[in-house]
């Protein structure tokens, strides 16, 4: 699985999709699941946000727990690389 290098034009590519930077505005504050992201992001399709959940951890932004229990419950967190940008998302998302 291809990675992107987290740094300069791929790093504010992966920002470009539509609502985001909002996404990752949300997992700033901590980790979420899927229906809480949906709720927070206005207008967000299941569709869209599905898809850049899935960019964002193909870049190892984010990762996917899923954990075993009924209901299937996952969370999406940012990882310590998605941390580690902490402060450009938020100078981005002022």
């Amino acid at each position: 699985m291809e990675r992107f290098v987290l740094c300069g034009g791929p790093f504010f590519q992966l920002l470009e999709g539509p609502r985001a930077s909002l996404i990752v505005r949300e997992l700033l504050a901590g980790p979420r699941r899927f229906t809480e992201l949906r709720q927070a992001v206005q207008g967000i399709s299941a569709q869209t946000l599905t898809s850049r959940l899935r960019q964002f951890g193909a870049s190892g932004l984010v990762v996917r727990t899923a954990y075993a229990q009924t209901p299937p419950r996952v969370v999406y967190t940012l990882t310590r690389l998605g941390e580690g940008r902490r402060g450009v998302f938020e100078a981005l998302c002022e």
